[in-house]
């Protein structure tokens, strides 16, 4: 019952906006997606909820028009938010599914994520999150690993920088010509183990969520990369967008406080 609750959070809002000329985002109230790129060529950062599909494809339609299709489809990470319509959409568009060699085994059913631990909160979506589903998927020989250099296939521009940490191959993406960043769940600009503030989106920067991080260790090492890159503006999978000083200031913070911040009090995983 709690599970069929959260997954129809994403039928709450769905709505979708550009934040930049060629970057869009694709917002399912508990977790964003991401279009980037132009009709002529494209890509989609991971895929939302299992019943996120049908809103993407009339998305990219009326976007790049009825006949267009990603160069691929790049995944973050695979936790069920980031995967849930991965498969229908890339049988869809008959397109090949990029990831981290550290994310395969949960992408061809070889290995199941750990349970999530609703201990590190008092959240209600931390309380829920023992219900969310673990298992690995099998995307079969659609899914390939990313190439080792850092590139993004089909998408040049962009390079993949290893977030690892709230998963074993998290990547988060950057774009070095205007300093953008697609963090994937690094970080995230709003509480995602608090039910409240994921329904209204508060602006409060945190570590990675905590009832699916598995590395506290490693989460704060991707942090401090993250902010040596010095980006301008942070697209999160949890939360709204951070750009110029405001973001700067909560990276310092987040860096220099990531004990405090970020790592739950308790929790399976908490680093000693």
């Amino acid at each position: 019952m709690i599970y069929q609750m959260v997954k129809g959070l994403s039928k709450i809002t769905t709505s979708s906006y550009k934040v930049l000329p060629d970057i869009t985002i694709l917002k399912f109230t508990v977790v964003n997606a991401f279009l980037v790129g132009n009709k002529d060529n494209w890509i989609l950062v991971d895929t939302g909820l299992e019943n996120s599909a049908d809103y993407i494809i009339k998305t990219t339609e009326e976007q790049f028009g009825p006949e267009a299709k990603p160069a691929a489809i790049i995944l973050t990470h695979g936790h069920f938010d980031h995967i849930g319509s991965v498969k229908q959409l890339a049988e869809h568009w008959n397109v090949t599914v990029y990831a981290h060699e550290n994310e395969i085994p949960y992408l061809t059913g070889t290995r199941d994520y750990p349970q999530a631990d609703p201990t590190v909160d008092e959240g209600l979506i931390a309380k829920m999150s023992v219900f969310f589903p673990h298992e690995g998927i099998d995307l079969g020989d659609r899914i390939k690993t990313l190439p080792s250099e850092g590139r993004i296939p089909g998408m040049e521009e962009l390079e993949w920088v290893p977030t690892p940490g709230h998963s074993p191959g998290h990547i988060s993406l950057f774009r070095v010509k205007d300093k953008t960043l697609i963090v994937g769940d690094a970080f995230t600009t709003t509480k995602q183990e608090s039910f409240w503030s994921v329904l209204t989106q508060k602006e409060e920067v945190k570590g990675p969520p905590a009832y699916l991080t598995t590395d506290w260790v490693e989460a704060e090492d991707s942090v401090e990369r993250l902010r040596c890159l010095q980006p301008e503006l942070v697209l999160p999978s949890h939360g709204e967008p951070l750009k110029g000083d405001e973001l700067k200031n909560h990276l310092i913070m987040l860096t220099e406080h990531f004990d405090e911040k970020a790592v739950p009090r308790e929790g399976r995983f908490t680093k000693k």
